[in-house]
């Protein structure tokens, strides 16, 4: 029963970490492609990309994106 724990925790210690490194690497992509970016708040990111994904296009262009899993 401890080695399942044990066997539990290392597994969700490398999905955490797995997450934290996806999260920190689009963060940058972000940061990148919208100078502005870092000045914002986390609020104000979050309504800036809501705002873009109302764009006309927006849809279209989701659509076609690869499905997370999906071979490149």
């Amino acid at each position: 029963e401890n080695r399942k724990k044990i066997l539990e925790n290392k597994q969700r210690n490398e999905e955490r970490r797995v997450r934290t490194r996806r999260l920190i690497e689009r963060g940058a992509v972000l940061e990148g492609i919208f100078p502005l970016a870092p000045d914002l708040s986390g609020a104000e990111v979050k309504a800036f990309l809501i705002a873009l994904s109302h764009l006309p296009g927006a849809a279209e262009l989701t659509a076609n994106l690869p499905k997370s899993g999906d071979t490149p």
